[in-house]
């Protein structure tokens, strides 16, 4: 195991492994490089850092908690679970995690699912609504404990999936900015994850055996289109190596004289 002299108690029980080393490293690495080249600090700030209990939230967590214990990320953590009210949710694990590591935290609950079983036939998918709901939630959360900025756990592939999903069925260019200032104006949304391949968060929260809590709401519904792009993704990848980095690549380099917007571009002035 890991000196736990040199590391926080999130990565208490972490296999000490050159290749565990690396994997920590790269996702270290990848966060702060995210947090820097987007602008995601300023100093003195509180940071709601929102905690599902899946994979990518657990290595958002830890992440973020390293670079603030090694005195890089000048923020105060606040984690936040949002309890939306599913039958059967563990609601002892996420409290019980964060006490044992001396995580400032805060457990709300609201019933959204309720809200989203009556609204939306079973036949469709639940992801807008469910959004919605929790993201209203998590901004009056927010205010509420004097936070500037709200931090979710989106990694690479949630990245390129939207750009997808956006491109083959919502007609436009877009994808999740790594940064955004909310409609209000008073709140950012931080996504310092957004270089973190999803592989490892998986093998990251698997090495170190943190309590995963499935999500089962939208995650148990089939056919859903991110599913569908999501696997041709993992296919395309499997065949050709390297692909999603190249469309995360082209999604840092944008030329607007070569798409066909004449908003972001003046081809009536040439």
């Amino acid at each position: 195991m890991l000196d736990t002299s040199e590391i926080h108690p999130l990565f208490d029980g972490a296999p000490d492994t050159t290749r565990f080393k690396k994997l920590r490293k790269r996702i270290i690495r990848n966060t702060r490089e995210a947090i820097d080249q987007y602008g995601m600090v300023r100093e003195g700030d509180k940071w709601l850092v929102c905690l599902s209990g899946g994979k990518d939230s657990y290595t958002l967590l830890a992440a973020l908690t390293e670079l603030q214990w090694r005195g890089v990320l000048p923020v105060e953590i606040l984690a936040c679970n949002l309890d939306q009210g599913q039958p059967g949710f563990p609601a002892t694990v996420l409290p019980e995690f964060l006490e044992q590591r001396g995580v400032p935290h805060r457990i709300e609950y609201a019933d959204t699912y309720s809200i989203v079983k009556e609204k939306i036939p079973s036949t469709r998918t639940f992801c807008a609504l469910c959004s919605r709901l929790r993201r209203g939630n998590l901004y009056r959360i927010a205010r509420e404990e004097g936070c500037q900025a709200i931090v979710l756990g989106h990694h690479r592939e949630d990245i390129i999936e939207t750009f997808l999903l956006n491109l083959f069925h919502g007609g436009k260019l877009a994808a999740m900015p790594p940064k955004l200032l909310n409609d209000v104006g008073d709140l950012y949304v931080h996504r310092p994850l957004a270089l973190v391949a999803e592989e490892d968060c998986a093998a990251f929260a698997d090495a170190l055996n943190y309590p995963i809590i499935p999500c089962d709401l939208c995650g148990s519904q089939d056919g859903l289109q991110r599913q569908q792009i999501k696997g041709m993704l993992n296919e395309w990848e499997k065949r050709s190596p390297g692909r999603k980095q190249k469309i995360l690549s082209a999604l840092m380099n944008a030329n607007p004289s070569h798409l066909l917007d004449s908003g972001l571009f003046d081809f009536a002035g040439l």
